[in-house]
């Protein structure tokens, strides 16, 4: 264990480290330079009236918003001896099983490669760059044949993954006991119960103001939204991370929210960012990927065919393309216990010196892949920006539900809270369900790997985020696949097969997620 103390230390040394080298210091020290030629600087207090013109001027609240946006994106530090895979996952069953699972995606992508004969990688004949550059901003209009091409993988591959993880250390008989879990997860990972939950979320309160609920016991909707809007403008002003984090528990206003997220998420969209996404999309233009097929495909088979989404097919494919390309997302594997696929240059098999991450983020999209983009879209209609923003979600949030990890917004940790809620506070529903063979992970966790995105309608989804983002936690998700559970739980004890349970359970778009949210976590007798 780390004494407080030294792990302070060990973290402001890690964020100062991570900040000298960005634009953010170049610019302090510009700032600070410039400084000296102004009347109010006196050489006998230099230091002083540097750090009072920094903070008149509105830099050291930049530079707050920095080293809060490193300290929730960053793991807390682990001890100095600690190696480095400890900080990506410190269970070795986890990491060991999420390496396995790399190891089949790679296969998958290298035998499509294989059957179609195409290269994983190859510049495009100058013809062909012309044109796609013409028809940058309407791509949806062209239909490649992709019939021969699949996604590497659907959600349901990944369950069938993490059903089958099993800690070695732990005495897992074959013969059902009191230690079995009777859900699908087999894992003992600490999870949360309500009480805690409710801790963790008391913003989420019954007395407590909400956007996304009709009715308020205290004061009057339109009363509570007036005075949101207020506070929320307030928060913008200041341009303050933290208060724009705690603000959005109680949801966003609309026409602010926008603005929020990307104060929470500290994108400020620079000439330079707007720069780097236009060096992204050159590389689009001048190289064709074996990804940009399969992100083709996703987009068709989910987005393209989504009554909210549909319109926003180019935005998609603009996103997901430059996102492919951005090396700078390869920083997030410090910290994830996923490790970026490796490809290496023809002939060279296995020369490590020849060796390069492919795609170059490191990221293999999987089918629904592209729904992580499409609710962005109705915030954020500047490419850039929307680029930026969908990468920061990414990997503060979006990275942890497709990998294997004990993380508790990890993929796995949700569905074992999931689980976890479900039979304790229904049992009955739980046990029904199991006994027909209608296992509740089975339909919830295409929710939960989504984020919900593609099943809640568009306002209400935008709510939820607004709770992931301000708790900076993915459990939320959790807890709502339980709610929805709970809330058509008399319909499911009427069933008697998987597919039933499944039409029940099939369409959300009507379902409102703050009441869901309230009444589960507030409302039930724990």
């Amino acid at each position: 264990m780390l004494e407080p103390e030294r792990g302070l230390s060990l973290t402001i040394a890690r964020v100062v480290q991570r900040l000298q080298g960005s634009s953010l210091h170049s610019q302090l020290e510009r700032q600070a330079r410039v400084s000296l030629h102004k009347p109010e600087i006196k050489l006998e207090s230099l230091k002083e009236d540097i750090k009072d013109f920094l903070k008149t001027s509105g830099w050291e609240k930049k530079l707050q918003n920095a080293v809060y946006s490193e300290l929730n994106v960053f793991p807390s530090p682990c001890h100095p001896a600690a190696p480095p895979e400890h900080i990506k996952e410190p269970l070795a069953y986890m990491r060991k099983a999420q390496g396995s699972w790399e190891k089949r995606i790679l296969k998958s992508l290298n035998s499509m490669c294989t059957e179609l004969n195409i290269p994983l990688a190859q510049k495009r004949p100058a013809n062909e760059q012309k044109e796609l550059l013409n028809k940058w901003n309407e791509m949806g209009t062209d239909e490649p044949d992709l019939s021969l091409f699949r996604p590497v993988y659907a959600p349901k591959d990944f369950l069938e993954v993490l059903m089958n993880l099993r800690n070695p250390n732990y005495e897992n008989g074959e013969q059902p006991s009191f230690r079995n879990h009777l859900g699908l997860i087999q894992v003992p990972l600490k999870v949360k119960d309500i009480p805690e939950l409710k801790e963790d979320f008391n913003e989420l309160g019954l007395n407590i103001g909400q956007l996304g609920i009709d009715d308020s016991a205290q004061v009057p909707p339109e009363f509570f939204e007036n005075e949101h809007v207020r506070v929320g403008q307030k928060v913008l002003a200041e341009q303050d991370s933290a208060a724009a984090q705690q603000y959005v528990r109680q949801g966003c206003p609309t026409a602010l929210r926008a603005d929020l997220w990307a104060l929470i998420l500290n994108i400020s969209n620079q000439p330079e960012d707007i720069l780097y996404y236009e060096q992204l999309k050159s590389n689009v233009i001048q190289h064709d990927l074996l990804v940009d097929s399969l992100i083709y495909k996703d987009v068709k088979l989910t987005a393209s065919n989504d009554d909210y989404y549909f319109v926003f097919e180019d935005y998609l494919y603009q996103v997901l393309l430059c996102f492919s390309r951005d090396t700078s997302v390869l920083e997030h594997f410090t910290y994830s216990s996923a490790t970026p696929p490796k490809s290496y240059i023809q002939g060279k098999l296995g020369m490590e010196e020849y060796a390069v991450f492919y795609p170059p983020n490191g990221v293999i999209p999987f089918h629904g892949f592209s729904m992580y983009v499409a609710p962005l879209c109705f915030l954020y209609h500047e490419p850039s920006k929307l680029y930026q923003i969908f990468r920061e979600m990414y990997v503060r949030f979006f990275f942890r539900l497709h990998s294997i990890s004990s993380h508790p917004s990890g993929i796995v940790s949700l569905c074992l809270l999931f689980e976890t809620l479900l039979q304790t506070h229904l049992p009955q529903l739980f046990y029904h369900l199991r006994e027909i063979g209608a296992q509740p992970l089975r339909i919830s966790f295409k929710w939960m790997v989504r984020a919900f995105s593609g099943y809640l309608a568009t306002d209400q989804l935008l709510l939820l985020w607004d709770r992931i983002l301000g708790y900076n936690s993915l459990e939320i998700l959790a807890v709502l696949a339980a709610a929805v559970f709970a809330f058509r739980a008399v319909n499911l004890m009427e069933v008697t097969s998987l597919a039933a349970a499944e039409a029940v359970l099939a369409d959300l778009s009507t379902l409102k997620v703050m009441p869901l949210l309230q009444i589960f976590l507030f409302a039930t007798v724990t």
